[in-house]
């Protein structure tokens, strides 16, 4: 295969990152040069030099859901960031966008050069970005098949996320005498989580419910946390973060979590059952798209932010404990392995000569 150079497009959070950089890996792998941009303030700034990527760093910000000034700002700096785009792109074979706004400008150079676009859009609706492009791209990889709506015909595959094959590795579980629950809101926690489950646990206990608790709080809510399960009865352990997360995910038999692409991506992976709690502030509301279109394939359970109290949480437990199976083999059939190999595959099929 001839050596070709390719831009990465794509920042912000590291769910625009790290799936960027499985590809990336992949082609490197594959003899070819390799690109980021992005900005300075985004996880990029740290994730990619790590990984041994350069990253031409560009000056742009939001523009979904923001201010008025901030769209302002963004607006004005748009031809400029576009401009700085444009001299990395001028050498590339093709763009491979993870959406975000730190996409925007580069995208934008690769079109106006007709330089091949290929996004991926890892959720049931596509972010801002590369709903603005969906018409001039040479291909879209996709999650859910009803993501395909929103491209030309033709032009996409659902490939999933790059998902850790760790989580590939997890095996369906027998559940045991005590129900293995894990509760995480993320590296950075759930306050609604955070407080439903503690409003949980007087009801399991007084329910002589058979459960033991793994729940990542993140930092802000750690210590509230795991004081008042010291004294709760229950058993199980209160973590300010999980470094282990597929060794968490193996010893689960239900998950309760956000629904951002990179969780239902490892949920299906893992083949694990989940209540899936959407944050409310998501852009377009893709969390909500995307925990409903995994109840709709039986592998969860949605559980509005606003609805989930202690209450509900143990209700919702309680209620589909004997579906945990059916769920389980349910969330596979959503899982997609090689899905950086299968991106690379597509850079390279629409590459420039």
């Amino acid at each position: 295969m001839k050596e070709r150079s390719f831009l990465m497009a794509g920042g912000g959070t590291g769910g625009h990152v790290i799936p960027g950089l499985a590809v990336a890996r992949e082609l490197r792998t594959r003899g070819h040069n390799v690109c980021f941009v992005g900005t300075e303030f985004g996880m990029e700034a740290k994730l990619v030099p790590a990984a041994g990527f350069e990253l031409q760093k560009i000056q742009i910000g939001g523009l979904n859901r923001v201010g008025v000034r901030q769209t302002i700002v963004t607006l004005g700096r748009l031809p400029i960031a576009t401009v700085s785009s444009d001299r990395c792109v001028r050498g590339a074979a093709a763009v491979f966008s993870m959406g975000g706004y730190a996409a925007g400008p580069p995208v934008l150079a690769a079109i106006l050069r007709r330089v091949p676009v290929v996004v991926m859009e890892p959720n049931a609706v596509p972010g801002f970005t590369n709903r603005s492009i969906s018409r001039l791209v040479a291909r879209a990889l996709v999650s859910f098949p009803e993501t395909a709506a929103f491209f030309p015909r033709g032009r996409t595959e659902v490939t999933g996320l790059p998902v850790r094959e760790e989580f590939f590795r997890i095996q369906p579980k027998v559940r045991g005498p005590l129900l293995q629950l894990l509760i995480t809101g993320g590296s950075q926690g759930s306050r609604t989580l955070n407080h439903a489950a503690l409003r949980s646990w007087p009801l399991f206990v007084k329910a002589g419910f058979p459960i033991r608790i793994t729940h990542q709080t993140g930092a802000a809510g750690f210590g509230e946390i795991r004081d008042a399960f010291a004294l709760s009865g229950l058993e199980g352990e209160i973590v300010a973060f999980l470094a282990d997360m597929p060794a968490a995910f193996a010893a689960a038999d239900l998950v309760i979590c956000r629904s951002g692409a990179g969780a239902v991506s490892e949920l299906a992976a893992a083949g694990r059952p989940s209540i899936l709690v959407p944050f409310p502030y998501a852009a377009d509301n893709h969390q909500t798209r995307n925990a409903q279109a995994m109840e709709r394939g039986g592998a969860s359970r949605l559980v509005r932010d606003a609805e989930m109290t202690g209450e509900k949480l143990f209700e919702t437990v309680s209620r589909i404990i004997a579906e945990l199976g059916p769920m389980g083999e349910a969330a596979r059939q959503f899982a997609k392995p090689g899905a950086a190999r299968r991106a690379a595959d597509v850079l390279e099929e629409v590459a420039r000569v």
